[in-house]
């Protein structure tokens, strides 16, 4: 994946220096074999269990590694309309998909069951209404979950955490057997499993499997009430280490705690990973553009910012930063690293120990193959970068690169 070799950083067989030379700064870059190296991960420790592994879209829904991960087989889980045609023109089987999300539209709904969807993760009574009368006037029948809110603490930043009674996400499991109940009368709409997903960014699990044995507990009693229950699907949210001595769980060690919970139910289990995908799949590329001296901090100011990579800003995550030459000197400053924005949270790392860098050095900015490019911006009117696909030993151009007239589209004087 990512490594050095004779003092320069290397993406799988691809010097990034090279990339960064010819695609220019920002830019992201994934390597296609670290994101199929995870996905086979999933599936092949669920082996001969029935499973689905839905590729959670929101994390990076590029095209090209849309297409990727199509091509292998995988499934995918929606939160929007816009996302559903990402997959179908990646290539995506529709029947692989589940749609989930608080605030669905009629539009989409619409698109989805026209399209085959697999299964839609439903939030409400009131969604189920919809879907049902939009089903009905299309004629066709449509299958739910609903995503049940356990009150289980994912122990995880609480902006990405879903699964408490004050969150907007899912229905109080102690209503859930009611809502499941009253379903019965909608007719053009079949319950087929229960959903659950209390947060992202995991790095224990026991509080994913607590949930699970609460909705395996529901599961038995919706059985015992006739409804034709057949999947479980336990949603995402497996962390993955954003710094050197952080430890994630292992894809296969959490796969197999979730086999021997669900046992013999017979019950097709489904999970909707993103992160723990392409996170440490992809890099972010920048250029030093000057340093700065204050009375109290040093700041290395590069191309890269806030708009290109939110996540330092938005939760203060911790991203390393690697030089993609190893430098000569042994000398090290204490510095911020900071993007040109006009925002004093304009910032991609603080107080951290680098190399002493220079004007022109290049840096990988590391793990941001989840939720980078997705939450990228043109705030300060810039263009966001390229994306870039390495494959062995080669690299394409998956995004190019936006220009001006890019910003200006659809506006006018």
């Amino acid at each position: 994946m990512f490594h050095y070799s004779d003092g320069r950083y290397f993406c799988d067989q691809v010097d990034l220096e090279v990339i960064a030379r010819e695609a220019g700064t920002p830019s992201y870059v994934y390597s296609a074999n670290a994101i199929l190296k995870a996905y086979s991960a999933y599936d092949d420790a669920f082996g001969a269990m029935p499973h689905m592994i839905c590729y959670a879209v929101k994390a990076n829904s590029s095209l090209g590694v849309l297409a990727l991960l199509a091509k292998a087989g995988c499934g995918f889980d929606i939160v929007s309309g816009g996302e559903l045609q990402r997959v179908l023109r990646a290539g995506g089987d529709p029947a692989r998909v589940v749609f989930s999300g608080v605030g669905k539209t009629a539009a989409e709904i619409e698109l989805a069951l026209r399209s085959g969807i697999s299964n839609f993760n439903c939030e409400s009574e009131a969604e189920l209404a919809e879907i049902d009368g939009i089903a009905w006037r299309l004629g066709v029948i449509g299958r739910f979950s609903l995503r049940v809110n356990p009150d289980v603490d994912a122990v995880t930043h609480p902006y990405i955490s879903t699964g408490l009674r004050d969150h907007k996400f899912g229905i109080d499991i102690g209503e859930a057997r009611a809502v499941y109940s009253r379903s019965k009368h909608f007719t053009n709409l079949r319950a087929a499993g229960v959903a659950c997903h209390i947060g992202s960014q995991i790095l224990d699990y026991s509080s994913i499997l607590e949930a699970t044995g609460k909705v395996l507990a529901l599961i038995a009693e919706l059985r015992t009430d006739g409804h034709l229950i057949d999947h479980i699907d336990l949603g995402g949210g497996l962390g993955i280490a954003y710094e050197r001595g952080e430890r994630a769980p292992g894809i296969a060690e959490f796969v197999s705690a979730i086999r021997e919970q669900v046992g013999t139910s017979g019950l097709k289990v489904m999970v909707e990973p993103g992160r723990s995908i392409v996170g440490q799949a992809g890099v972010l590329l920048t250029t030093v553009l000057n340093r700065k001296k204050t009375p109290s901090k040093e700041f290395v100011v590069v191309d890269a910012a806030m708009n290109d990579l939110i996540r330092p800003a938005l939760y203060k995550a911790h991203h390393d930063i690697f030089p993609l030459k190893v430098p000569v000197a042994r000398d090290v400053l204490f510095a911020d690293v900071v993007g040109p924005i006009c925002e004093t949270g304009d910032f991609l790392a603080r107080d951290r120990l680098l190399p002493v860098l220079n004007p022109g050095d290049r840096l990988a900015i590391l793990t941001a193959g989840a939720y980078g490019f997705v939450q990228a911006s043109n705030y300060n009117s810039r263009p966001r970068g390229p994306e870039i696909l390495v494959e062995g030993d080669s690299w394409r151009v998956i995004r190019e690169r936006e220009t001006f007239e890019d910003l200006i589209r659809g506006e006018s004087l």
